[in-house]
């Protein structure tokens, strides 16, 4: 297993859940249908982007095993028969349309069981330009399918403490 190389892009949240602003932007911006994204707070991601998919009409779907692929812009729709992480990958695969498809909690194990069609969505960028995003704390991919992909990460910036001395603030 491969972990994301030093190439990836780093967005800075100001700690706790907070998500940088440019975090749609940047999957957009990625050069892979395939983008892996180091976060701690994997469910504020999707809250986030639940944001973005109503505000902006987008097409964000995230994925569970309970009940698979799900669209973050309308509550209560479902992709049906895509609980099983390869029927959902298989899905994307096959749609002719717009969309990010967000993966979160990715183990190896995930990574693993779908690798040949995570090398076919890290090669077909263009029409219909579509995203994976694998979500988790730290994304393992199989050898081979690392250089492939675009890697994005949320580190959280640490604010300094300013104390007060002789009349100023200082950090």
């Amino acid at each position: 297993m491969a972990t994301a190389e030093s190439s990836a892009t780093v967005l800075h949240s100001t700690g706790g859940d907070q998500i940088p602003e440019g975090l749609y932007a940047a999957v957009l911006a990625a050069n892979s249908g395939l983008v892996t994204l180091n976060a701690v707070h994997t469910q504020a991601v999707i809250d986030h982007l639940r944001i973005i998919a109503r505000r902006q009409g987008q097409s964000i779907y995230s994925w569970s095993k309970d009940t698979g692929l799900g669209s973050l812009r309308e509550e209560g729709i479902f992709v049906p028969g895509s609980q099983r992480p390869l029927d959902a990958v298989r899905y994307v695969l096959q749609s002719n349309h717009f969309g990010i498809y967000l993966f979160p909690d990715a183990t190896p194990q995930f990574c693993t069981q779908v690798a040949p069609q995570l090398r076919q969505i890290a090669r077909s960028v263009g029409n219909p330009d579509r995203r994976v995003v694998l979500m988790a704390p730290e994304v393992r991919l199989p050898t081979g399918i690392a250089s492939l992909a675009s890697h994005l990460t949320i580190s959280e910036r640490e604010i300094p403490r300013l104390r007060l001395r002789d009349g100023r603030w200082v950090v």
